[in-house]
């Protein structure tokens, strides 16, 4: 059993192809992020960022190339270990039928109730479950039915957040939140930051890159622009501004 990690996350050449097929979506792709670092990634569509966030987290394999965990690639930690180091919060939310305790807690047995709360008032809702009829006994039904959309999101983003996973993937964390869940989003994503973990947002609203210090440009597949957040998206405005022109 390797330690937990704390120090880097790095994908190195990784090539992803759709799966059962040749095609590829990912060619080539690089970069390291160390402790405290959070990358913004953006692009146009079909770019490959979506791909790229099931790639590090583990969810579709790599054809070539590796994803590594303090220097670990990813098929030397075991599942369960992996699941405890890895927060990840996929852009189709699937709610599971039980109660919000249990989706939180990732239907863990016999989960502490304090690393539940904890997970919950990082992602911002605590006093909101607070407030449904059973608290955190509330039952969210099929899907999380009893939930609106944004909160569906926000509980997802607990879920994610469940027992300070070192690395966390927010795969367009905001596309249903309010303004009070954006905050809610930047103040959980600048916590894991804090506390020396590390975040990748898949962004398309640029609020979503309000907490991040890097940000990667993605076109057909690669990365073709990685750097300080403010410097790439100047750059991104002056090709825009120039291809307009």
């Amino acid at each position: 059993q390797l330690p937990a990690p704390s120090r880097t996350v790095a994908a190195e050449s990784i090539v992803v192809p759709v799966p059962g097929t040749q095609r590829l979506i990912l060619n080539g792709v690089n970069f390291e992020l160390k402790a405290g670092q959070g990358l913004g990634v953006i692009g146009p569509s079909a770019a490959g960022k979506s791909t790229l966030a099931r790639a590090v987290t583990g969810v579709w394999p790599l054809l070539r190339g590796a994803v590594r965990i303090d220097g670990a690639a990813l098929d030397r930690w075991g599942a369960e270990e992996l699941g405890r180091h890895i927060g990840y919060l996929p852009q189709s939310i699937e709610l599971f039928s039980g109660t919000i305790a249990e989706n939180i807690s990732r239907l863990e047995e016999a989960p502490e109730s304090g690393t539940i709360i904890a997970a919950a008032q990082a992602a911002g809702v605590h006093e909101m479950i607070l407030r449904l009829p059973e608290g955190y006994e509330t039952s969210l039904g099929a899907g999380g039915a009893a939930l609106s959309a944004g909160q569906r999101q926000r509980i997802a983003l607990a879920r994610a957040l469940y027992g300070a996973p070192f690395l966390l993937v927010l795969d367009e964390p905001n596309s249903n939140l309010d303004s009070e869940g954006e905050a809610a989003l930047a103040s959980a994503i600048l916590g894991v930051r804090r506390r020396g973990g590390i975040v990748i947002v898949i962004a398309h609203r640029p609020s979503a890159l309000s907490a991040v210090d890097l940000v990667a440009m993605m076109v057909n597949g690669q990365i073709t622009a990685l750097g300080a957040k403010d410097e790439i998206l100047r750059k991104v405005l002056q090709q825009s501004g120039s291809q307009t022109s």
